[in-house]
C-alpha cells in the first residue's frame, strides 16, 4: 500500500458522555466497530477492521506511518468479508481486538468521533480530524474534557490493544 493521505487528528480523553447527550445522537451516525492490529513491518502500524452501521456491514484495511504525535500518512481500503477473513490469520498475538461504539456528533463545522468503549464506564476518547495542525475548532461544551491526550501515546488504538490506562480522573 502507498501511504497517500495525511490524516491529522486530535484526541481527547472525556467523561463518559451522560445519556442525555447520548440520546442525541442518532441511530445512522453510531457504530460498532471490532479493530484488529495485524503483524507489520518496522513503522507501520496495520489493521483490519470490521464497522456495523444500522443497515450494513463495512470491512477495512488501514494502515498508518506516524509522522508526529498529531499526524500520520495513511492509506485505507475497503475488503470483502472474504478477505477481511483471510487478513485476521496475520493478527497480532501481542494485541486483543479493540472494540468499540463509535458515536459521530456535528458540532461548530466539525465532525467529532466520540468512542466507547467496554473496557471503561467512566471515560470515552474523542478524535478530531483536521485539515491543518494549526486549524481552530470549538469543543463541544456539553462535552466534559478531562484531557487532551494527542500526544499520550498510551491513548492510540495500538497501544490500548496492548495495555489500557487507568488515570485517576
Amino acid at each position: 500500500m502507498e501511504m497517500n493521505k495525511k490524516e491529522i487528528e486530535k484526541k481527547f480523553l472525556i467523561r463518559y458522555p451522560s445519556e442525555e447527550v447520548l440520546s442525541l445522537i442518532d441511530e445512522k451516525k453510531r457504530s460498532r466497530i471490532i479493530q484488529t492490529y495485524l503483524l507489520s513491518e518496522e513503522g507501520i502500524t496495520a489493521r483490519i477492521r470490521m464497522r456495523e452501521y444500522f443497515d450494513h456491514v463495512k470491512y477495512t484495511k488501514t494502515e498508518k506511518k506516524r509522522i508526529s504525535n498529531i499526524s500520520c500518512f495513511e492509506d485505507e481500503r475497503e475488503l470483502g468479508e472474504s478477505e477481511y477473513q483471510n487478513e485476521l490469520e496475520a493478527a497480532d498475538p501481542k494485541r486483543n481486538p479493540i472494540e468499540k461504539e463509535r458515536l459521530l456528533l456535528d458540532f461548530g463545522g466539525h465532525i467529532f468521533e466520540i468512542d466507547l468503549y467496554p473496557f471503561w464506564k467512566d471515560r470515552a476518547i474523542m478524535e478530531i480530524e483536521l485539515s491543518e495542525e494549526t486549524e481552530a475548532f470549538d469543543l463541544p461544551p456539553f462535552i466534559e474534557i478531562i484531557k487532551d491526550v494527542t500526544e499520550d501515546k498510551r491513548y492510540k488504538n495500538a497501544k490500548l490493544a496492548l495495555d489500557i490506562p487507568y488515570d485517576e480522573i
